[in-house]
């Protein structure tokens, strides 16, 4: 059973290593950072600030080549769901507060300060992000 009931109004946040301005769009239609095979329908956001910080470092981590993680405001331009993918699926409820949307969102503004991993916490992410890419079974609700 997948929750469909919205719980915010925003602001919302996405991370990534794009280098966009205000007024740009972001759209579905890219490949997974997590299972580069699949093209993704949908473009995702969070009302967390530092869940898009943290997906914004995930993405310059997997690039490896010195990105720069950046995290935009965001403003839906149509409908938007709960993330299957952590929501009930992962975690009952949404206590990411993540979304998803097969409309493109529309940059209102960048912020500079989020929480930001530790060197530790990092080497955590990369040997997750590891063992992720490495299983067959684990799969993306596109």
């Amino acid at each position: 059973m997948m929750m469909t009931e919205v719980l915010d109004e925003g602001p919302f946040f996405h991370g990534t290593i794009a280098d966009l301005r205000v007024g740009d769009f972001l759209n579905p239609g890219y490949r997974s950072n997590y299972r580069p095979e699949v093209v993704m329908n949908h473009i995702y956001f969070t009302a967390i600030a530092d869940g898009a910080g943290l997906a914004a470092e995930i993405a310059a981590e997997l690039t490896g080549r010195g990105a720069v993680p950046r995290v935009y405001v965001v403003e839906p331009t149509g409908p938007f769901e709960n993330d299957p993918n952590v929501t009930d699926k992962k975690f009952p409820g949404n206590p990411t507060r993540s979304y998803r949307s097969s409309a493109p969102l529309k940059v209102t503004g960048e912020i500079a300060h989020w929480t930001r991993l530790t060197p530790e916490a990092l080497q955590l992410w990369r040997e997750r992000l590891a063992a992720l890419r490495a299983d067959e079974r684990a799969e993306i609700i596109n």
